[in-house]
């Protein structure tokens, strides 16, 4: 009996089958076109924050006599519509101008990619807050770390050269340790966050505070709010300490928190041009200072005999 021969068919896809060659092409190349801006959803989770702020006033009022002069950015949504990678001031300013559409660039990206293209495109804009740069840095380094770990036959790990803490902190200008920092700002309750914004918190005792758990930082910024004060650093190192060792509790903040800091003493300033007159040229503030002192010294001295 004679053996059953194989029929060999290459059949077309389906994507082949319903789709021309020049949609397939589209589909992997980049082209612009005019979207409606109801079809375009915002980046899920997106850190950057889009205020109504008076360059936001001024960006409405190009929108509405110009029309939106650079296209954004968006990728195409499996299930339709349209997702923003960047461009979402710009999709507020057309809302807020009464524009129905705007210029869009279509771009073909993975999730990974789509994060990381979002993140450095939003970077370059000049004001920046620290929770934006914190968030952004931790979505765009999981995105790096995702991609280190993809292998083909012809290449190998992204991880293997560098380490993508070390990519990221030179594609984004600073050091290792500062996106460090930077990314554990994001462990802070958005309440103390909202003060590192503000300026009321500064880095270093902010990055030491992302160490409590989030029941003792609610306690801490009840304290804060109730206070009216935040802790220095060397504050904040012991406020870190007292709470590895189980031992940090409202009445411990109280009395951390009532420690006189050194930028709290109260200063007395004398512009330097009305003392130049008393010392030589050259002569340093230290020495300006000693002397001053025993001067006053010498002035109570004498005040005091005159008393008698």
């Amino acid at each position: 009996m004679a053996k059953s021969r194989e029929i060999n068919m290459d059949l077309p896809s389906a994507d082949d089958l319903f789709t021309t060659q020049e949609e397939r092409d589209q589909k992997n190349q980049e082209y612009v076109k005019n979207i409606s801006i109801y079809e375009i959803t915002d980046f899920p989770n997106h850190p950057f924050k889009v205020k109504m702020d008076d360059k936001m006033l001024e960006t409405i009022e190009s929108v509405r006599d110009h029309g939106v002069l650079v296209p954004a950015l968006v990728r195409e949504k499996p299930m339709g519509g349209y997702e923003m990678i960047s461009g979402h001031r710009r999709k507020m300013a057309s809302e807020l101008a009464g524009k129905e559409t705007m210029p869009c660039i279509v771009r073909n990206l993975s999730d990974d990619q789509a994060v990381i293209v979002m993140v450095d495109s939003n970077l370059q804009r000049e004001e920046i807050l620290p929770s934006e740069k914190a968030f952004a840095y931790k979505m765009k380094l999981e995105a790096m770390n995702r991609q280190g770990k993809r292998t083909d036959l012809t290449s190998t790990p992204l991880v293997s050269k560098f380490r993508t803490n070390e990519i990221l902190a030179q594609e984004a200008g600073e050091s290792r340790e500062t996106i460090r920092r930077y990314i554990r700002l994001t462990e802070l309750i958005p309440e103390i966050l909202e003060m590192v914004d503000d300026k009321k918190i500064s880095m270093r005792p902010a990055v030491e505070l992302s160490y409590l758990p989030k029941e003792e930082q609610e306690i801490l910024y009840d304290t804060m709010e109730s206070e009216a004060c935040t802790p220095s650093h060397a504050q904040a190192i012991k406020i870190r300490k007292f709470s590895a060792e189980g031992r940090l509790n409202e009445d411990v903040l109280l009395s951390i928190m009532a420690e006189e800091k050194p930028n709290q003493v109260e200063q007395w300033k004398i512009p330097k041009n009305r003392l130049k007159k008393y010392f030589p040229s050259g002569t340093s503030q230290q020495k300006m200072e000693e002397t001053i002192i025993k001067a006053l010294e010498l002035y109570r001295k004498r005040e005091k005999s005159r008393e008698r």
